[in-house]
Parts: C-alpha cells; sequence; structure tokens
C-alpha cells in the first residue's frame, strides 16, 4: 500500500463460521491440545470439512494421552461452541475422521538440536511483518475495520442479542476505504454476507445490521446507504461446511495484513512454533510493531529468510516505505538482531510460544489483537522493544 496519494483500497475477512475458519478452528484446537500435555510437542495438523464430515489429517510427535478419539471430540466441541447444529453440519452428528501420523523422520534430523548444533528451522521460506499508524493496533485499516465488524455481530450472536436474531455462523465482509495523501478518511463500500434463518429477508437483514457496521467504523465513516450490500445474492441460508467446503490455511491474507502487505505464502493454523511459517512471521509483526511504536517510521515491513534444518535466519531486510524518522534501514536490521534472537528457539523462547495459546487466532486476524498477560495470549502485539529501539536511535 502506497504512503502517500489518493486511492481506494479493500480487505475482506471471514467470521469463525466460515468453512476455512472452521478448518483453522479445528486445527488449532489439535495443537493446543499437543502443547496442553507437552510443550515441545510437533503438529502439522489439516483439516477438511464438507457436508457433515470432518477428515484430520497431518504430521505429529506428542504424548500418547493425546489420543485421536480425545481429538475427534475435542474437535467436535470447537464445532460446538461455533455454533453449528444445522442438518447439513451439526456438532452431534458430523463423521470425524482422524488420520495423524507420526513426524517424518527426515524433518526431525533437521529440526530438532543435536550436539553443538542449535534447533533448526522447520521448514525453508520467506516470512513478512507489517505495521503503520492507520489504527491505535498499528494496522491496516480496511482489514481492522472488516475484522472489527465481523467479531461484533459474532459476539452479539453468540449473547443471543435480539437485535441479530436469525443470524447463523457463516459471514464474510469486505471494506473499501477512501485515502487521501495516505491516510484513510472514510468508507466508499461496504459489503456483508451473513448466513440466516430461512425466511428472513435482505431488507430486515440490511436494517439490522447498519447500526452495528456504522458503530464499529469512526464518526462520519460509514458508506452511503447506496453502497451497503448486505447479501448481495438475496439469500444465503445453506452455509458453512454444507456450502461449501474449508481448509486450513486458505485465509492467509485475512490472517495477516488484508493485501497491505506482502505474505510469504506460508499459512500457520495448526502448526506448533517450530514451523517458521507461523513463528517467526510472529516475530516479524513484532518487531514492525515495535519500531513503529517507538516513532522511528509511520510504517515498517520486515522480511526474513530461512532453510530447513538451519537456526540462523539467511536474511533480514527493512523498508520503511519513505516513513523512516532519520533512520538507517542497514542499521536498523543490525539492532533488532542484537535485541532478539531470530533462531526459531529464540523465537519461541522471546515471545513465549510453546504454550497452548493457539485457538483464538484461528479468527479475526492473528494481528492487531490484544495481549493476555493471563492466558499468554498474542505476545507478539507487545511492544516492550520501544525503550531499547529509542535508545539504539537517540530518541
Amino acid at each position: 500500500m502506497r504512503a502517500t496519494g489518493d486511492y481506494l483500497f479493500t480487505s475482506e475477512s471471514v467470521s469463525e463460521g466460515h468453512p476455512d475458519k472452521v478448518a483453522d478452528r479445528i486445527s488449532d484446537t489439535v495443537l493446543d491440545a499437543y502443547l496442553a500435555a507437552d510443550p515441545y510437542s510437533r503438529v502439522a495438523c489439516e483439516t477438511l470439512v464438507t457436508t457433515n464430515r470432518v477428515v484430520l489429517a497431518g504430521e505429529v510427535r506428542g504424548p500418547e494421552t493425546v489420543t485421536p478419539d480425545y481429538l475427534i471430540h475435542l474437535a467436535r466441541m470447537a464445532i460446538h461452541d461455533i455454533g453449528y447444529d444445522q442438518a447439513g453440519f451439526s456438532w452431534k452428528h458430523a463423521e470425524i475422521h482422524c488420520h495423524l501420523h507420526a513426524q517424518s523422520a527426515d524433518i526431525a534430523l533437521g529440526v530438532d538440536a543435536a550436539g553443538n548444533k542449535d534447533e533448526g528451522a522447520g521448514d525453508q521460506g520467506i516470512m513478512f511483518g507489517y505495521a503503520c499508524r492507520e489504527t491505535p493496533e498499528l494496522m491496516p485499516a480496511p482489514l481492522y475495520y472488516a475484522h472489527l465488524i465481523l467479531r461484533r455481530i459474532s459476539e452479539l450472536r453468540r449473547n443471543k442479542d435480539k437485535l441479530v436474531e436469525g443470524l447463523l455462523p457463516d459471514a464474510k465482509s469486505q471494506v473499501t476505504l477512501r485515502y487521501v495523501d495516505g491516510q484513510p478518511v472514510g468508507a466508499t463500500s461496504i459489503v456483508v454476507s451473513t448466513q440466516h434463518v430461512e425466511g428472513l429477508e435482505q431488507a430486515e437483514i440490511k436494517r439490522m445490521l447498519w447500526p452495528i457496521v456504522e458503530s464499529s467504523l469512526p464518526p462520519g465513516w460509514m458508506c452511503p446507504e447506496s453502497e451497503f450490500y448486505v447479501n448481495p445474492t438475496g439469500k444465503f441460508v445453506i452455509g458453512g461446511p454444507d456450502g461449501d467446503a474449508g481448509l486450513t490455511g486458505r485465509k492467509i491474507i485475512v490472517d495477516t495484513y488484508g493485501g497491505a502487505a506482502p505474505h510469504g505464502g506460508g499459512a500457520f493454523s495448526g502448526k506448533d512454533p517450530t514451523k517458521v511459517d507461523r513463528s517467526a512471521a510472529y516475530a516479524c509483526r513484532y518487531l514492525a510493531k515495535n519500531v513503529v511504536a517507538a516513532g522511528l517510521a509511520d510504517r515498517c515491513t520486515i522480511q526474513v529468510s530461512y532453510a530447513i534444518g538451519v537456526s540462523k535466519p539467511l536474511s533480514i531486510y527493512f523498508d520503511l516505505h519513505g516513513t523512516g524518522k532519520d533512520v538507517d534501514e542497514v542499521k536498523l536490521a543490525r539492532v533488532v538482531g542484537e535485541l532478539m534472537n531470530l533462531s526459531p528457539r529464540g523465537i519461541r523462547e522471546h515471545l513465549h510460544l510453546n504454550r497452548p495459546i493457539y485457538v483464538p487466532t484461528s479468527a479475526y486476524g492473528h494481528f492487531g489483537r490484544t495481549p493476555d498477560e493471563e492466558k499468554g495470549t498474542f505476545t507478539w502485539e507487545r511492544t516492550d522493544l520501544v525503550p531499547a529501539l529509542k535508545s539504539a536511535f537517540g530518541r
């Protein structure tokens, strides 16, 4: 996304009831079950959901006490928590099959620490982090508000609020914002599609959603009524995995920055923190957010790269998009490398990632969330490096 100029930019979000997010939720439920039993478990869990059927597949290394029957039970409870008890997808009646098997010994050989060899990255790849000043959470505004709209609808639905009576778990949003000189100033169009019970009319759904959407945006940002699109097809009764199959990891742009920043390609859910697809992306967001929070730049993109079995990153790259405050990007890369050990082990220990903290990440984005010190979630959203960064640059 450009730092200057006038333009429109759009991002989308999906609810926890979207088929792909149901799959992400179940995969992260499996991950948390293993990490609760052994913080050093290895997990790469993929989930497929479709009409009254769930399939778990992938590789694990962890305690035998985490049995297939237990994981099937947890998957069923995850579906129940999301709110699915429909004819085509029900927590009570869905067939759930577990095909998880032992992690490849060849992969373990490269990842495990041994002798003088530190723990290596779980795979090769490139990861990105991003932060900007468009919201207090230092996230791109279109994605932030797309998430917020759906989270508020979900909270009302879960609380059985009459304002959203008749709405069901599957939903999507899309927010288009107008930028003037690189800063968002208001919405030009908003799309919300939400599953609903039979007989609920499109006009009634639009009426109930208008105040929720308007209150989710800054004052004066709501789009014209003619540009507020609700269930554009006119009807959305068949939804969730009954309406469309879902797979783990298919919403990587929703999970990160809504297209406002690059993405390395790797998904997050179902992967333990030795997989740098996940842990290094969290570390990059953490560093980018601290750079912006420290006032060193208004926008910051970070890229790191890894090779499977190698502990140190192969490269660290910074782009401040011309918004740096007298900050040399080469020096910045050196400074953050001194402040944080970017090996897989260093990331895990710095951000305390070997804990069952991942289910809350499975919907509404992995970034821009509020850290919970008690639960240990979203540690990568802390800004505890700000004092050291300021000191390093004489601020």
